[in-house]
């Protein structure tokens, strides 16, 4: 079994008065990628903490991941009913104020619905469930998650999704854009039989987003199976997500 590293002192006392990065990740009923997203915190080098969807006592994790899956099964729409979790509640209070908030997937939808990000996510437009290795491209590297990354550069992560196809009017995606908000794009020159193109119909090829502040970022591949070598896509170009984040709360 490899062995993985422990939760890395970041500095004196730490963002919340701690030696430890926290990184808290939400369970719902129907989540199938919180174990693994704990496993992208840890290999990081931060602590990461479950979080029960019932319980509103965020722990005090200095940041918080929802990740992918199909919460409550995506009943009546994917992320709808997670969004009346109770501790959606003080995560959306406490992404208001500052704390650095990732979606992936599932996650997502689930920050759609609860309006700390703009859009919708709908069925995919040639409405098959999808799951290939997905190029991106980096928009924004100045968000509290990305920062790791440049501006321009190119990266591959798993995509697993049905209900993917982002969406909103035309006044919000002029804003997006306008104010530099879209954070990951697919990358479309390619055959999509080799892992290019837009894979669900999303418009203006968005695959993620960020909200004004650059604390909130929410996207639609997932980062968490593209952290080691020996898995995933057998590539690392996920981590960055995570130890930005790092980086991000050891230097706030």
């Amino acid at each position: 079994m490899t062995a993985h590293p422990s939760p890395t002192t970041t500095r004196d006392g730490g963002p919340s008065g701690r030696g430890n990065i926290r990184v808290g990740v939400i369970t719902f009923p129907g989540t199938l990628d919180d174990r693994d997203t704990q496993r992208a915190v840890r290999a990081a080098g931060a602590e990461a903490v479950p979080l029960w969807h019932r319980d509103k006592d965020l722990h005090q994790v200095d940041a918080v991941v929802l990740p992918g899956g199909f919460s409550y099964g995506d009943y009546l729409r994917a992320g709808a009913i997670s969004r009346f979790s109770p501790v959606m509640g003080t995560v959306i209070e406490q992404a208001r104020a500052g704390m650095p908030v990732l979606g992936i997937c599932n996650g997502f939808q689930v920050l759609t619905e609860t309006h700390l990000l703009p859009g919708a996510m709908l069925r995919n437009n040639h409405l098959h469930f999808i799951c290939r290795d997905q190029k991106l491209r980096v928009e924004n590297a100045t968000t509290a998650w990305t920062s790791d990354y440049a501006r321009g550069q190119e990266i591959s992560i798993p995509l697993k999704n049905i209900d993917g196809r982002y969406v909103a009017d035309e006044r919000t995606l002029d804003m997006l854009e306008a104010e530099g908000r879209v954070a990951f794009r697919y990358v479309t020159d390619g055959p999509t039989a080799d892992g290019y193109g837009n894979p669900n119909g999303s418009l203006r090829d968005i695959a993620g987003i960020t909200n004004e502040a650059g604390n909130v970022v929410g996207l639609m591949p997932h980062p968490e199976h593209a952290v080691e070598p020996l898995i995933g896509t057998g590539r690392t170009d996920g981590l960055g997500f995570f130890t930005s984040i790092l980086k991000k709360l050891v230097n706030a």
